[in-house]
């Protein structure tokens, strides 16, 4: 730009001290004066001069210096720098280099001197569904290599020219051959990361060399074993291609890569998809259908649910219902092995008592045998009528008041020893007042 400047300079000095000697009478001359116009022909050499011998370096920018006898330097430091009338190609460290899908009201967006901004292309995928791919791409040159790069420059002669020739092609071919490894389908479920790995790698390290293949379509057994039905996919007749590898790589176009120019890629991604009106309906029907599907397995799921807290709900009673049964089942059982326990020790209980009244029965039966007998032998010892009757009496109610006072056990319970036993107590009691009155016959 100076030395642009420096020339014009100097023109405007020439046509000065020409044109002074022919138009004298003028005006706008009569500032010009032979002096002054050669003093601006001096100013228009010397600026000329400076600005051919330096130049300034802006930073992020690499310069390829070529000079007029054919040498040649690479700069990549920003400040002032000479280049002795040389020729000076400039190139950002760092190329931006975008896709952009144009909209109605913005066009391709915000312009920048900086960066490289073009219009989306149309691609098409391996099923053949067709769609804008926006992308950004940042390039980075090689500043380490200095041969390389003024190699580079040299074949290039401009920045412009670099990307245009170089660089977008390679990006075009690298999306073409990515579009062709999967399907439409397969990159909205999933497949979006892989799409920008191929995409990258193929513009650095080179393009991929691919191969048709045809894909085995299996057969689907429904039912039984014995009926099979196969699946046709109108897609299906379409070409396929994936990657030929070799030795465990990919094999590669030779001589078709960013790298052999030192280039680097730094950024390559898809930031967005424009979809053929097509595939964008089938792309809404099938979010419809997913949605009505994420819709139906949560309806399901809460039914599951509902009939599990049910079924716990029923265990829950069954358990609680079971626990009161055993609890009165136990309080039953309690109760019956309490009123056995209950009898049997009345039981035992009547068998001391009656053991024991059949004892004093005996007993009273042994004193009143012995008081027969002693008052049969008073008798015989000689007592008067009137004395025996009035013993008689007297003995008469003394067995009665006895007889009246003996208490008999309410119960009895006949055993295996009471048929070992000669008489009863009541027999025994009979038996003693049969042998009294025995006795007074005898006597009489």
């Amino acid at each position: 730009m100076l030395t642009l400047f420096g020339i014009l300079i100097i023109l405007l000095g020439i046509v000065t001290l020409v044109a002074k000697p022919i138009f004298k009478q003028s005006k706008l001359l009569l500032w010009f004066t032979s002096r002054r116009s050669l003093q601006i022909i001096g100013i228009g050499i010397l600026m000329s001069v400076v600005t051919g011998t330096f130049f300034y370096a802006e930073p992020g920018t690499a310069y390829a210096v070529q000079y007029p006898w054919g040498g040649q330097k690479a700069v990549f430091r920003q400040g002032i720098h000479t280049k002795m009338w040389g020729r000076l190609i400039p190139i950002q460290f760092e190329l931006p280099i975008k896709y952009v899908i144009p909209s109605q009201e913005h066009g391709l967006g915000e312009q920048s001197e900086y960066a490289n901004v073009d219009e989306a292309k149309y691609w098409a995928f391996s099923d053949a569904v067709k769609a804008r791919i926006a992308t950004s791409v940042v390039i980075s040159i090689n500043t380490v290599d200095e041969s390389q790069f003024l190699s580079v420059a040299d074949r290039n002669k401009t920045e412009k020219n670099l990307i245009r020739s170089r660089i977008i092609p390679n990006i075009d071919q690298s999306i073409k051959n990515t579009c062709k490894l999967m399907d439409a389908q397969d990159y909205i479920s999933g497949q979006a990361s892989d799409f920008d790995r191929y995409f990258k790698d193929q513009l650095e390290n080179g393009m991929y060399v691919l191969e048709e293949y045809v894909n085995n379509e299996q057969r689907d057994i429904i039912g039984d074993s014995s009926t099979v039905r196969t699946i046709v996919n109108k897609e299906s007749k379409q070409k396929r291609f994936r990657i030929k590898f070799k030795d465990g790589k990919p094999i590669r176009e030779e001589g078709n890569s960013l790298g052999a120019y030192g280039l680097t890629v730094v950024q390559a991604v898809v930031t967005e998809i424009d979809w053929e009106t097509t595939f964008d309906k089938r792309l809404q029907l099938q979010k419809e259908e997913v949605a009505q599907t994420q819709l139906e397995k949560q309806q399901a799921e809460r039914e599951f649910y509902r009939a599990q807290k049910e079924k716990a709900k029923g265990e829950a009673e069954k358990a609680a219902e079971r626990a009161r049964l055993e609890k009165e089942q136990i309080q039953k059982t309690i109760a019956a092995e309490t009123e056995a326990k209950v009898a049997e020790f009345n039981l035992v209980k009547e068998k001391k008592q009656f053991e024991v009244e059949k004892f004093k029965a005996q007993s009273k039966k042994v004193a009143a045998d012995a008081e027969a007998y002693q008052n049969a032998k008073l008798v015989n010892a000689g007592l008067t009528p009137q004395e025996r009757a009035e013993w008689d009496y007297k003995t008469s109610v003394g067995v009665a008041r006895e007889l009246k006072e003996l208490r008999l056990p309410e119960i009895f319970i006949e055993g295996s020893e009471s048929k070992n036993s000669d008489n009863t107590l009541l027999e025994s009691l009979i038996g003693a007042d049969l042998a009294k009155q025995m006795m007074k016959k005898g006597e009489k």
